[in-house]
């Protein structure tokens, strides 16, 4: 922490050195600031869902948070050299389910939106390289309806890798079939 003239601490270690420290707008209301803070980022609900889930799968020997894997993923095999990426639908853009925008300081949450998706694609080339699996779980294929059919392929992704059957590759887990998505679309734009 370097302490700088008009009072404020800058934290250079937790900066990223490309992008200029943007300012956060001031919260529309005391509820929506106490909602914001709330957010976590480590441990949240998906996480734990999937945790449970593969520990009762009999797949344990997990690191959480991992320093020495490329971009910390949230869950990590290292002898499988498999990655788990957990993605709130919010914050990092889900192109299954399109999660509304917030209407408040639409600038600045389209920069951080564009940062959260550099970052993600960053880190998913970045564990590519090193030759690990990358598989990135959706919060929207977590929902009750999909949970199991998801956590099936999930599971056996991780012990196919284990297996050494699979080469290095990122992978939607749980995500609808490309045709799905379409007519999805299509008939958004009909309403519309």
């Amino acid at each position: 922490m370097v302490a700088r003239a008009d009072g404020e601490r800058d934290d250079a270690a937790g900066a990223e050195k490309d992008a200029p420290a943007a300012r956060v707008p001031a919260a529309s209301s005391e509820a929506t600031r106490h909602v914001m803070q709330a957010n976590r980022s480590k441990n949240t609900s998906p996480e734990l869902r999937v945790r449970a889930a593969l520990r009762a799968a009999g797949l344990t020997g997990y690191r959480l948070h991992w320093k020495a894997a490329p971009g910390r993923p949230d869950v990590c095999f290292p002898g499988r050299r498999v990655a788990i990426q957990i993605n709130g639908c919010f914050w990092h853009r889900c192109p299954f389910c399109g999660p509304s925008r917030p209407k408040t300081h639409p600038e600045f949450w389209e920069a951080k939106f564009s940062r959260n998706r550099e970052r993600d694609e960053r880190n998913a080339r970045l564990m590519l390289e090193a030759g690990w699996t990358l598989l990135v779980v959706w919060e929207c294929q977590l929902k009750r309806d999909r949970f199991e059919s998801t956590m099936a392929r999930l599971v056996a992704e991780v012990r196919a890798a284990g297996e050494g059957r699979l080469p290095a590759h990122v992978l939607d887990v749980g995500a609808p079939p490309v045709w799905r998505l379409r007519a999805r679309r299509s008939r958004r734009r009909r309403r519309s």
